[in-house]
């Protein structure tokens, strides 16, 4: 019987050999785990449909920080759940406002972790839209200027980087001008560029208590059957001085994700969120899939799509699988 000359299996015999010709290589390099930080002290409650997620206070957010920065994993991004709501969102603003409080106690605690922080209204507005509600309608500009405000209260509290995530027309710029005016010209802005209106970001709401009061986001985040149009968001943000962008959802995406890859030459970033999360923690509690490799295809498939900067809630749990 006649064999051709070439037999790809040969490269697949073994885990040195496969591991020696692999084109993606998983770390923990390009990894960013999201928090969600809360009022008081001692406080550590498990997000009920995302095992293993907690509401925290700051001085328990320190202590799963230092785990984090043992883990290898270079960054974590705040979500801030705050004490009161109102119809704009005041309390972002504070420097004693929830994130601000967490960023200065990391600061502390000296730790070496890039400080990424969500800049939104959505967890901080009492009808929990992205923006301040005028006329029944979630204004663009007066929006604008209170994220502005929020980005530079970060940036106070010693942030690294500014995430803003509200999918506002022109934010990015406001920021930039805001951050460079008050000299914090060298803190970096990633844009949630392409910022679908997804049904996968249901957990996430529970856990950053920012459900929508009433309507939906598809006026302002993006609607899931275009492609082309991410390609136009992430153009105007890079234009108007972000220095990284971000894709999310990650796994419904990624032909966006391989778009804006093959498009853009910066550093892009997905964001595994915590639907993605949540079915994968419910279908291995049930017995359905292997947890480990199947969050590593996951990830894996993300970063092969382009993805250079992946958040997701897996990453202390992928930072332990890929230790020697």
């Amino acid at each position: 019987m006649s064999f051709p000359a070439y037999r790809p299996r040969r490269l697949r015999r073994t885990e040195a050999l496969r591991g020696l010709v692999r084109e993606t290589q998983l770390s923990t390099s390009g990894l960013i785990y999201p928090m969600f930080v809360c009022p008081g002290s001692k406080v550590r409650q498990e997000v009920s449909s995302m095992p293993d997620i907690y509401q925290q206070s700051a001085d328990q957010i320190v202590e799963e920080c230092r785990e984090v920065e043992s883990l290898g994993i270079p960054g974590i991004i705040l979500f801030g759940l705050p004490e009161s709501k109102d119809p704009r969102g005041t309390s972002s603003l504070s420097p004693q406002g929830v994130v601000q409080r967490a960023i200065e106690a990391i600061r502390r605690a000296n730790l070496k972790l890039l400080v990424i922080t969500d800049v939104c209204l959505c967890e901080y507005t009492d009808h929990g839209h992205c923006g301040v509600v005028e006329h029944g309608d979630v204004a663009n500009d007066a929006t604008v200027a209170i994220l502005a405000e929020q980005a530079l209260s970060h940036a106070r509290a010693g942030a690294d980087i500014v995430a803003p995530s509200d999918m506002m027309d022109g934010r990015v710029a406001a920021i930039r001008e805001k951050l460079d005016e008050h000299k914090f010209e060298n803190i970096a802005i990633l844009s949630y560029a392409a910022k679908y209106c997804s049904g996968f970001y249901g957990p996430f709401r529970e856990a950053a208590q920012s459900a929508p009061q009433f309507g939906d986001r598809r006026s302002y985040q993006m609607d899931p059957a275009n492609a082309r149009e991410a390609l136009k968001e992430v153009a105007l943000d890079l234009e108007e001085g972000a220095d990284m962008v971000m894709v999310k959802p990650a796994l419904p995406y990624l032909d966006v994700i391989r778009r804006v890859r093959d498009k853009f030459d910066v550093p892009v970033g997905a964001y595994n969120v915590s639907g993605e999360y949540a079915m994968v923690k419910a279908a291995a509690a049930n017995g359905w899939l292997d947890e480990r490799p199947t969050v590593l295809e996951i990830i894996v498939g993300i970063q092969r799509a382009g993805a250079d900067i992946i958040l997701t809630y897996h990453a202390k749990d992928i930072a332990r699988w890929l230790r020697p």
